[in-house]
């Protein structure tokens, strides 16, 4: 098989590799720009928007929103039988996701009808494709993530609603909605695969007793507020509404985080990034609802959420993924492990250079250069894998939490 043709034969190669790829490069010209306002010159880019809310646009929408699609793309080949998803259809939805990108990204020479249509084509078509393949298998988990892809898309409407005159702050509401939307995906994914595969380690590791706990009620207080929050924030609700949601949603899920044996996982990268990753994004919610109410920096808690959350969650599945669907060991390579902890570092400088102005550039243009480090990194040593062929057959891998799937590394039914 080709290159190409092997690209495009299953979602999370295309997509994963191309969300690196774009963390890079997006990244890269936020680098540039910002060490020249630092210098107190300035870049010109056709940009449409003020350059900040174009970084948050296409960190969001561009990046996670590939990861998004590679991952929702994988799920739903496992759906489909031992076929898969048609490689015409990854290829014209992976088209859709690349046109928003060179939209956006020359904004300013193109008339905003075009670039608001070209940016929201993408989530529409991956939706409905996924939506459909479900109907003869309805799950509540796969409904919430179609509905996490709803709110992505009602936010990206909203940022691009404010150039047509039509909403007051849309953007910026745009920007918080769809980020606070990929942060509600982290409780409900992340609310099951970071105990799921704690506790599947622990089994292999022989450790029959102790397992992660994962009460329901726990996780209904943290998910339905974090869903709750996107269209508040959306509405401009008041900030005291605002703040509940989020400390309610934060709070809870750092209250799961105590079941999941998060201690046990230290020695094992591939594991304790999951661990990380939803520690940082329900630090994250709780300081933005701090936030809402005056206490602490709104954008220093959206980066902890951004980079260490999202970028988390995002760079720990992607690279588990990868590794597994091409029935490679889920064992992290160094230059991976290393990524790992440079995400939470990056949030955490992030974190300070909005607390404390006086460190704001410095500190900011540091956490990006980590970051790029991070992902190249990861891009060294997964982009052999995404353009690579699949090892031999891999064995049977359950799902955690499901006791009926038994879905192969491949994707394939066992």
């Amino acid at each position: 098989m080709g290159v190409v043709k092997r690209l495009f034969s299953e979602g999370y190669r295309v997509f994963f590799l191309a969300g690196c790829l774009f963390a890079l490069l997006a990244m890269l010209v936020w680098e540039v720009w910002l060490a020249a306002q630092a210098q107190g010159g300035g870049l010109d880019l056709p940009m449409a928007w003020p350059a900040n809310l174009w970084h948050g646009h296409e960190m969001i929408i561009g990046y996670a929103g590939a990861t998004l699609g590679g991952f929702l793309l994988t799920s739903a080949s496992g759906l489909t039988g031992p076929s898969g998803l048609p490689r015409r259809f990854i290829a014209v939805v992976f088209g859709l996701w690349l046109l928003g990108r060179v939209a956006v990204w020359n904004a300013a020479l193109l008339p905003a009808t075009l670039v608001a249509l070209a940016d929201l084509s993408y989530l529409p078509v991956l939706a409905t494709k996924i939506a459909l393949q479900l109907v003869a298998r309805p799950k509540l988990q796969q409904a919430l993530l179609l509905a996490i892809v709803a709110l992505v898309w009602t936010s990206n409407l909203s940022f691009h609603l404010e150039g047509f005159g039509l909403l007051t702050d849309g953007a910026s509401r745009g920007v918080r909605g769809a980020l606070l939307a990929h942060s509600a995906m982290l409780l409900i994914i992340g609310g099951r695969l970071v105990p799921g595969f704690t506790r599947n380690a622990m089994m292999q590791a022989g450790q029959e007793q102790g397992h992660p706990q994962n009460p329901a009620a726990l996780a209904v207080l943290s998910i339905a507020p974090g869903l709750a929050l996107v269209p508040a924030v959306l509405a401009g609700a008041p900030a005291g509404a605002i703040a509940a949601l989020a400390l309610m949603a934060g709070g809870a899920a750092l209250v799961r985080l105590l079941f999941w044996r998060g201690w046990w996982a230290w020695s094992r990268p591939i594991l304790w990034t999951l661990h990380m990753a939803f520690l940082l994004n329900g630090l994250g919610l709780v300081a933005f609802g701090m936030a809402a109410v005056g206490v602490g920096d709104e954008l220093a808690a959206l980066h902890l959420i951004g980079i260490g959350g999202i970028g988390g969650i995002t760079i720990s599945i992607l690279t588990r993924l990868t590794l597994g669907l091409t029935g490679r060991p889920l064992v992290a390579p160094w230059p991976v492990a290393v990524a790992y902890a440079l995400i939470p570092l990056a949030a955490l400088i992030r974190f300070a250079a909005s607390t404390w102005p006086e460190i704001y550039y410095p500190a900011s243009l540091a956490a990006g250069a980590l970051w790029l480090l991070a992902f190249g990194l990861v891009l060294v040593a997964l982009a052999p894998v995404f353009l690579g062929p699949r090892l031999a057959r891999a064995p049977v891998l359950r799902q955690p939490g499901d006791k009926a799937a038994q879905i192969r590394r491949d994707g394939t039914k066992a």
